[in-house]
């Protein structure tokens, strides 16, 4: 055997785990027939594969009537198939066996010419059921094709004497008789549509006066379009034509033949009962048993048929990355289905309430106690949380059993519009060129009711009333109490010295200033400084306060991303490089560079 023909097999090996691998990636997603086809063909072309690679499996097929039993016995030239008159004709299928010289030896226990069973059953399959004929003896068949015919399930074989048989160059030939395809008896369909699935080459026997029978091209050929080297018609009883005729015929059956996608098949002419064209088609078959190739060759013919539909399923060529718009417009719309800008806005007033408590006017602060804190309102300016409800679980995903939701109202029409818009945009997007099939699974990847709790407790992990107040608000907080100190000063002496004119006291000397006394500039000054530095602070606050709520509109951007990214991105993705997987996959199953 050549390195060539020794590296086919291994070369169709790969193929075919190129085409197991790509149905196992497109599981989810190939549609039905694509992903049974697929795997029929993987397992029957690796069983076939481990079988005997020394012998070639020839069918004859073809209808009622087209003379297959003939045929048989005209290349094996001796009566081994019994041709009837009544229809069907064959019911079961026969295999006739050529096997090597030094298979024949008596130590092999084989008499050529004979039917055979074998003397024990197989462990991996059903026992042959004994159907020799009358004083036929039974013995062991050749070894080589003992499990190759019982995994094609064929019980009745024959064994042809390669010594002075017209195919004797035919050596490792496993030539069958099938039942017919268009048979009454449903089971004898059945049988024979099996086999055409299992042999590795399908010789399909037709008569001048059903070459052109719709139902055998639509039906059996047209599904073989790509496996012409595995393919061969033949045009029987051509002694009943004129030879004109039978060539008008052969002529009109390459083409219809090539309309089925066979336009490399073999066509021939022959004549069971005059011997016309039997050689050519023995040496035909002759050259496949010699050349072994047969077998790899339906292989990969049904592996490229397969994953050809595998291409086609999975679409065009996958995007190699989404673009960046799509991804901002669609953290956008879950920014407004969150609720982020009510987070914000409040966020914003916390910080300003909060600086007014803490640096405005010691007498007037308590009026802004009354206003709730919009944060706590929200649900989101509470207790702190524990540690694990920040960090989360290690994987990075939130901690559902220490987290707590928000109690603002969920988003309402218009923005959940706009979060399921964005996010099927984003899907189309991402899904650029592939099938509808595997679109709309992609559209239902993501949940709404999960996206929205995602959303939900990712603003609750974004702690808006984290972190330390700012120093300066301590520094004023010190300034007003001494501001207000100095006033009270001023008015308590305000007051005495009130108190000792209603009693008539002599009046202590009170220094002024200027023409003003000291205990008013205190008093007044006192208070229109305090009154001062609250609107100064005031105004810084403000200021702050917009720091701030940036700072929370980052954060929470950053988690309405997350969100995306692990409910609606990286699940795309994922599916996207699945379907690169299984297109790649398959197109290495197809023989594609």
């Amino acid at each position: 055997m050549s390195p060539s023909s020794a590296s086919r097999p291994t070369d169709a090996r790969a193929r075919v785990d190129a085409l197991d691998e790509a149905a196992a990636l497109g599981r989810r997603w190939l549609p039905a027939e694509v992903l049974v086809r697929a795997d029929a063909v993987v397992e029957r072309a690796r069983r076939r594969l481990a079988l005997s690679g020394e012998h070639t499996v020839v069918a004859l097929a073809g209808p009622t009537g087209a003379g297959k039993s003939s045929l048989v016995n005209a290349l094996a030239g001796t009566a081994v198939a019994r041709p009837g008159i009544l229809r069907p004709t064959t019911g079961r299928p026969l295999a006739v066996l050529v096997p090597d010289a030094t298979q024949t030896a008596p130590s092999a226990g084989l008499t050529p010419g004979h039917e055979r069973e074998p003397a024990s059953t197989s462990t991996r399959d059903r026992p042959w059921r004994r159907r020799a004929r009358a004083g036929t003896p039974a013995s062991t068949p050749p070894a080589g094709p003992h499990e190759l015919l019982d995994w094609l399930e064929v019980d009745d074989r024959t064994v042809v004497d390669p010594v002075g048989s017209p195919l004797s160059l035919a050596t490792g030939l496993v030539l069958l008789d099938l039942p017919d395809h268009d048979s009454v008896v449903a089971e004898h369909r059945a049988v024979a549509e099996r086999l055409y699935d299992r042999v590795d080459l399908l010789v399909w026997v037709v008569d001048p006066q059903k070459y052109a029978d719709a139902a055998l091209h639509v039906r059996y050929l047209r599904p073989l379009a790509g496996h012409e080297t595995v393919v061969v018609l033949v045009l029987n009883q051509v002694d009943r034509l004129a030879p004109d005729d039978a060539r008008a015929c052969l002529a009109d059956l390459r083409r219809i033949v090539a309309a089925d996608g066979l336009a490399g098949a073999r066509v021939l002419g022959v004549s069971a009962t005059t011997g016309e064209g039997v050689d050519e088609l023995r040496a035909l078959l002759a050259e496949a048993a010699r050349r072994r190739r047969a077998a790899t060759d339906r292989v990969l013919a049904d592996v490229r048929s397969s994953a050809e539909a595998v291409v086609e399923a999975c679409g065009d060529a996958p995007r190699q990355s989404v673009p960046r718009q799509a991804r901002a417009a669609l953290v956008d719309a879950l920014e407004d289905a969150a609720g982020v800008r009510a987070v914000v806005e409040a966020t914003r007033v916390s910080s300003v309430r909060r600086a007014r408590a803490a640096t405005g006017w010691p007498p007037t602060r308590w009026i802004g106690g009354w206003r709730a804190d919009p944060l706590r309102r929200l649900g989101l300016g509470g207790a702190r949380r524990s540690p694990v409800a920040r960090r989360g679980t290690p994987d990075g995903a939130p901690d559902t059993s220490a987290t707590r939701r928000s109690s603002f109202p969920g988003p309402g029409a218009p923005a959940r519009a706009r979060a399921a818009l964005a996010v099927r945009g984003y899907v189309d997007a991402a899904t650029a060129g592939a099938p509808d099939a595997w679109v709309l699974e992609a559209r239902g990847t993501v949940g709404a009711e999960d996206l929205v709790d995602a959303l939900d407790q990712a603003v609750v992990r974004v702690d808006a009333a984290s972190g330390p107040d700012p120093r300066w608000w301590r520094a004023v907080a010190v300034v007003q109490w001494a501001v207000l100190g100095v006033a009270l000063a001023g008015v308590l002496w305000l007051v005495a010295l009130a108190v000792v004119g209603y009693l008539r006291l002599p009046e202590p000397p009170t220094p002024t200033w200027g023409t003003v006394p000291w205990p008013t500039v205190l008093a007044v000054g006192g208070a229109a400084l305090g009154v001062l530095v609250a609107l100064v602070a005031r105004v810084a606050a403000s200021v702050g306060a917009r720091r701030r709520a940036a700072g929370v509109r980052r954060a929470l951007r950053a988690a309405v991303d997350d969100v995306a990214g692990r409910l609606v991105v990286d699940p795309l993705a994922a599916d996207q490089a699945a379907r690169d997987g299984c297109r790649q996959a398959a197109a290495r199953a197809a023989g594609r560079r």
